[in-house]
């Protein structure tokens, strides 16, 4: 557990992240209240169907608070966070899939009904175990966790940086899309994984298990994100921050360059896959269509249009081009491609900081107009009156 010393020593300072931990945790109480106290009729009802599509908004911002971590700290441009995302939503897919039991199409309790209409005869090995919750919450850090740990430790001992490792993470992330479409990987081939029952012995429709799993899911968002503000503010952070600007002269004065870069690799890769496991129960089905590199290169948007090296940045820019993403495909379901692309070059031109750095710049400008008025000597007639 966070003590309350940690938690406040790592936000100390931060009152962005303050506000943006705020905002999430008045969420997380206020929206289930509004639908469970308040009549369907009244203004300020929440719908479950809301609460679910929140609940996804909020696994997208650990996503992207997973992505800032390694970006903006470390300069580490990945297009292959979408593939972390998806095995944690795979492991998490298996579980539900097992608890189906013989409550699916052919009413195999063992098999899966995509493993029994393929005529495969037994369980594959690594399905093993993940009838239990514990198993498959540890294969949910260990699958992304041990995958960034491979792929970062040849990366950076081999000296891969800049666009070459960007390339390699977005050919990593293809190439597993590639092999969970095929039907012999046991993953469900192109349908993936759905159809899912109960999870921990509670309903996946009753309304009650919908809301704990967006509270959940607020819940680890706001520890995400304490968890990456105590790595940054404390001295492994600043580290960091100088591999980002000078490698060379980091790694000249004796840094373990590639440890550092390693670590925070796999911890963000870890936050991207917990991120997925709770994706898959509030939307229902995990396919191979996750590890689309078109997914991690919109993770990538969300960042840089939200504040890319601030942290609850890459929160209000996943939440903000999410929602505008749905409202878009609602209002104008013809041309919402072309309104988010619009969307997208609007911002490049106006918000080259994103979002969170143009208010910054605002705030800043004001408070220097301020402080020059405060400082100017008073002219003219004033001058006059202030002398008499």
């Amino acid at each position: 557990m966070l003590t309350k010393s940690f938690v406040l020593s790592a936000m100390r300072g931060d009152k962005g992240g303050q506000l943006t931990v705020f905002a999430v945790l008045a969420t997380v109480i206020l929206v289930p209240l509004a639908n469970i106290m308040l009549p369907a009729g009244h203004p300020f009802h929440v719908e479950t169907f809301t609460i679910a599509l929140m609940g996804k908004y909020l696994s997208y911002a650990m996503l992207a608070l997973a992505v800032d971590l390694v970006w903006g700290y470390l300069g580490i441009l990945s297009l292959g966070h979408g593939a972390f995302f998806a095995l944690g939503g795979y492991a998490m897919g298996m579980y539900l899939m097992r608890q189906i039991g013989d409550r699916g199409v052919y009413g195999n309790p063992i098999l899966p009904d995509f493993m029994v209409f393929l005529d495969w005869q037994a369980l594959p090995w690594f399905w093993q175990g993940f009838d239990q919750f514990w198993f498959a919450c540890l294969m949910v850090v260990l699958a992304p966790g041990l995958l960034a740990y491979v792929f970062g430790y040849l990366a950076f001992r081999s000296r891969v940086s800049g666009v070459y490792l960007s390339i390699m993470t977005q050919a990593l992330t293809y190439a597993l899309m590639l092999a969970f479409f095929r039907n012999e990987m046991g993953f469900g081939g192109n349908n993936g994984l759905t159809d899912f029952k109960d999870i921990l012995g509670y309903s996946l429709q009753q309304d009650s298990t919908k809301i704990a799993l967006f509270m959940v899911t607020g819940i680890a968002l706001i520890l995400s994100y304490v968890v990456c503000r105590s790595v940054i503010s404390s001295r492994l952070g600043r580290v960091s921050m100088a591999i980002r600007d000078t490698e060379s002269r980091t790694r000249f004065m004796g840094y373990d360059v590639d440890g550092i870069k390693l670590w925070i690799f796999v911890l963000s890769a870890v936050i991207a896959g917990i991120a997925g496991a709770l994706y898959v129960p509030q939307v229902g089905i995990i396919n191979p269509g996750e590890f689309a590199p078109l997914n991690s290169i919109e993770i990538v948007v969300w960042v840089a249009l939200g504040g890319r090296a601030t942290l609850f940045g890459a929160i209000v820019g996943a939440l903000v081009i999410n929602y505008a993403k749905s409202w878009f495909t609602v209002e104008f379901p013809e041309v919402w491609l072309f309104a988010l692309g619009g969307l997208f070059v609007l911002s490049t031109m106006y918000f080259p900081k994103g979002i969170i750095g143009f208010i910054s710049d605002k705030v800043q400008l004001i408070k220097k107009k301020g402080s020059t008025e405060d400082t100017t000597p008073p002219s003219g007639k004033a001058a006059k009156e202030a002398t008499a």
